[in-house]
């Protein structure tokens, strides 16, 4: 079977998700071509319908631009939701009444839809004739035993900074929904700490700008995906200053057996007393990096995180193309 996956536009080793999904969908026999979805893309793939048998749309603009593709090559269709439409509406309220409405559309004509938020259920159920939970997962091995080539690849760059002994890494989005600012701020009260920032985003140039102010915290941009466990692996403590109960970030930091700092909120219910908790407020962050040192729960963090594996979490997208074929 062809697949047709038209995924979030984003930037390389960023939310890589869907790569990885892909990949273990064609080791489980199907053949799969993943696209950004930008408007070239979306165009070019309308002239090779005749070459898929099933178009899966992640949310928000794959998940409509798979509804048009569907209907000009008559093709099932899997709509893969995988954040709430209640983002959408704080970060672009302007865009967000149409983006709803054509997404909930999309909802309509699709032949099943997998969303990983509960709090997207009554939503899908509404319009959705067909449709489960899914949830995000983490390349456990990956990250539970890093790479030693990796490892020495970070290790040689950590080489070439000046970091403190104790070290905190966020890797992820810039964006303002991850709180960087308040992230770099809480530095100032961690003289014997080094922060570590790994990404892209909005937040870019103040995330570079404060790296070069600042002797405690480096900038290091993107790096390539595979590099990235052994970055956590010599690293203390991880950072995700979002009130989300689901980040892949915070998966990869446990199965790297790191303490996790996160934002007080919805995590709590999920993860409980394994992670630690704080305001958003810059010095309540320092003191929880702080804490997060005491924290002995290396193991229980890595046996949770090997819960959600890729390979499980594929299983669920095999059994919804099983149920439309």
């Amino acid at each position: 079977m062809n697949i047709l996956w038209l995924a979030q536009n984003r930037p390389d080793n960023i939310s890589i998700g869907r790569q990885i999904l892909a990949e273990h969908l064609r080791q489980n026999g199907f053949d799969v071509t993943l696209s950004s979805t930008t408007p070239k893309a979306v165009a070019t793939e309308a002239t090779r319908l005749r070459s898929y048998d099933l178009i899966i749309g992640t949310t928000r603009a794959g998940a409509i631009a798979g509804m048009v593709l569907k209907r000009l090559g008559n093709l099932p269709l899997v709509v893969d939701n995988i954040d709430p439409i209640r983002q959408f509406e704080e970060q672009s309220p302007l865009l967000a009444p149409p983006v709803r409405v054509l997404e909930n559309r999309a909802l309509r004509v699709a032949d099943h839809v997998l969303y990983v938020y509960p709090e997207e259920e009554d939503r899908i159920g509404k319009y959705a004739s067909s449709y489960s939970q899914t949830d995000f997962g983490v390349e456990y091995d990956m990250f539970a035993n890093p790479d030693p080539d990796s490892i020495q690849r970070a290790s040689s760059r950590f080489d070439s900074l000046d970091l403190n002994d104790n070290v905190a890494i966020y890797v992820g989005g810039l964006d303002p929904i991850y709180h960087i600012e308040e992230m770099i701020k809480s530095m100032e009260y961690l003289d014997d700490w080094s922060l570590v920032i790994i990404g892209t985003g909005s937040l870019n140039e103040f995330t570079r700008t404060a790296a070069e102010q600042m002797e405690n915290v480096e900038f290091l941009g993107t790096v390539p995906h595979e590099d990235v466990p052994g970055y956590l692996h010599l690293s203390d403590v991880g950072l995700c200053l979002v009130d989300d109960a689901r980040t892949l970030k915070v998966l990869e930091y446990m199965a790297a057996g790191l303490p996790v700092v996160q934002l007080d909120g919805e995590a709590r219910e999920r993860f409980d007393s394994f992670l630690n908790f704080c305001t958003r407020d810059s010095e309540a962050i320092s003191l929880a990096i702080k804490d997060s040192r005491e924290i002995n729960a290396h193991g229980q963090l890595k046996d949770i995180a090997a819960r959600y594996r890729w390979e499980n979490i594929a299983e669920d997208y095999v059994h919804a193309i099983e149920i439309i074929i």
